[in-house]
């Protein structure tokens, strides 16, 4: 056996000379190969220049397009927000001694965002039957994308089936999906897509066995489908990465996916299956569930130290459990998710966060 190590050129893309750049330059995707659009092109000389398309200087607008109450408001759970972040997040840039927006600046607070960028919104359906001969619900989400991911999630647990296992001492709570593996894929979608393409939304579709979340744009060049299990990410938008982390919507880069998978075989379901189609991504969530797998020691002693009327902040349940707080939220996460904790508090920064036992008497 022979194998042959081939490392990435520094003058990408690379293309057939009679076809010339924009006719001539072709990309995998899965088993086939395509032809590249202009866009794809584009993304192709940015990434062998270490460029990111949200981070391009938007020089025919002026700092004024960045809609800094927004932005605020957004911020306001986790700290202040200060003008001079602006530029620290990298939601403005200097240009020929101007302070102007980034792309990414506009995508995520922009005064007027889709008159510059109209593709930058959720489209979310839910379907009768496993095709989409039949609409039910839709919802066009054209909010900044922050609160247009929370408006997703709800209208997939809108839709979703909600139920209890009955036993003869405790009653646990049951989703036909896992919020959290709902949560990463929109997140997700909403961080890696490529919003240089024209032509498509971000696509939320439910249908009665299933849930699609597609965003514009294959994986970053370099990243296989394979890849992504692992743990290996590549940041497409790293304005949106930046302020998500900082906002906790995100803890860090490929942890989303492992998340998915995890909380899909916790609850004994299908795992999410990733894919490559047209110029697009996709992850499919199946609906249903077996039995829950076992818990593990820690999630036992989680589950007690819950069992109170007072319920347990995050910092108590890690010192009693003897692990770090992240760690510790990371378990709780997915005890919430297989619905044997409930959680009550504003949001991932409250410091006043707690958690109780799901059991009732």
């Amino acid at each position: 056996m022979v194998a042959v190590g081939v490392f990435p050129s520094a003058t990408r893309p690379h293309y057939l000379t009679k076809a010339g750049p924009h006719a001539g330059t072709y990309v995998r995707v899965g088993s086939t190969t395509r032809r590249a659009d202009e866009a794809l092109v584009a993304e192709m000389r940015r990434f062998a220049h270490g460029e990111a398309f949200d981070e391009r200087a938007m020089p025919e607008l002026d700092s004024e397009a960045i809609d800094f109450r927004a932005a605020s408001e957004s911020f306001a759970p986790v700290r202040r927000l200060a003008r001079r972040d602006l530029e620290t997040l990298r939601l403005v840039t200097s240009h020929q001694r101007r302070t102007v927006p980034t792309v990414g600046g506009i995508l995520l607070f922009g005064g007027d965002r889709l008159r510059h960028f109209p593709d930058a919104w959720i489209q979310a359906g839910r379907f009768k039957g496993t095709n989409k001969s039949t609409i039910l619900d839709h919802a066009d989400l054209r909010m900044a994308p922050v609160q247009a991911i929370e408006a997703a999630i709800a209208f997939v647990e809108k839709h979703s089936t909600h139920g209890a296992d009955i036993g003869r001492v405790r009653r646990t709570e049951r989703w036909s999906l896992p919020p959290a593996a709902v949560r990463e894929a929109v997140v997700n979608a909403v961080a890696h897509a490529d919003y240089s393409q024209a032509g498509a939304p971000i696509r939320v579709a439910f249908f009665d066995d299933r849930l699609e979340v597609e965003n514009p744009g294959l994986l970053p060049f370099g990243l296989t489908v394979a890849d992504l299990p692992l743990g290996v990410s590549k940041l497409r938008n790293r304005v949106i990465g930046r302020v998500f982390h900082e906002l906790g919507l995100v803890e860090q880069w490929g942890s989303g996916i492992q998340r998915m998978i995890a909380v899909c075989r916790d609850a004994a379901m299908a795992l999410p299956v990733f894919e490559e189609i047209g110029l697009r991504f996709r992850v499919t969530l199946r609906t249903g569930r077996g039995a829950a797998a076992p818990l593990d020691p820690t999630d036992r002693d989680i589950v007690a130290l819950v069992r109170t009327p007072d319920g347990r902040a995050t910092r108590d349940i890690a010192k009693a459990i003897g692990l770090t707080p992240r760690a510790t939220r990371t378990r709780l996460a997915a005890l919430v998710d297989r619905g044997l904790v409930r959680e009550i508090g504003t949001g991932p920064q409250d410091p006043k966060r707690r958690y109780y036992s799901t059991d009732t008497q």
